[in-house]
């Protein structure tokens, strides 16, 4: 797979969310065994989700939620196994923030997994805070300035 041939999609039915989650549930509840429970939040309704679409297989997705009225959050960035390291991860962050951006956010956050972190660095993403843990897996919090 090439990531050139690879599409960004803004969800806009409950048929997209459904494709979203059908990622989701595959790499964190089957792979790295988070809680089905605690995958579905309450954020999940008001967030916009984006696919990544190679031919007709959605290989990877991602979720943001604006917050704290200058915020974009990040979040629930999963893509399937045989699209990792090609640049889908990177396309799908890029949606986020140019979402953010077109919103007028002034920053993006994320709850990066540690193993994660040196992709979102090469992304311009800096570590905050302490390491805590989120569904039994270290995560780091992450920030990137969107304007300027």
């Amino acid at each position: 797979m090439r990531v050139e041939d690879v599409r960004v999609e803004r969800v806009t039915d409950d048929a997209g969310f459904s494709r979203a989650w059908d990622v989701r549930y595959e790499v964190f509840v089957q792979e790295q065994a988070v809680p089905e429970e605690l995958e579905r939040d309450d954020l999940d309704a008001a967030a916009t989700h984006w696919l990544a679409v190679a031919g007709d297989e959605v290989v990877g997705t991602v979720r943001m939620v604006p917050e704290h009225g200058d915020t974009a959050h990040l979040g629930r960035l999963a893509v399937r196994a045989p699209a990792r390291g090609t640049g889908v991860g990177r396309l799908l962050v890029a949606a986020v923030e140019d979402e953010g951006r077109a919103l007028g956010l002034t920053s993006c956050v994320l709850g990066a997994q540690v193993q994660a972190v040196p992709f979102y660095e090469r992304l311009g993403y800096a570590a905050y805070g302490e390491e805590f843990d989120d569904a039994g897996i270290p995560h780091r919090w992450m920030r990137k300035p969107l304007q300027g």
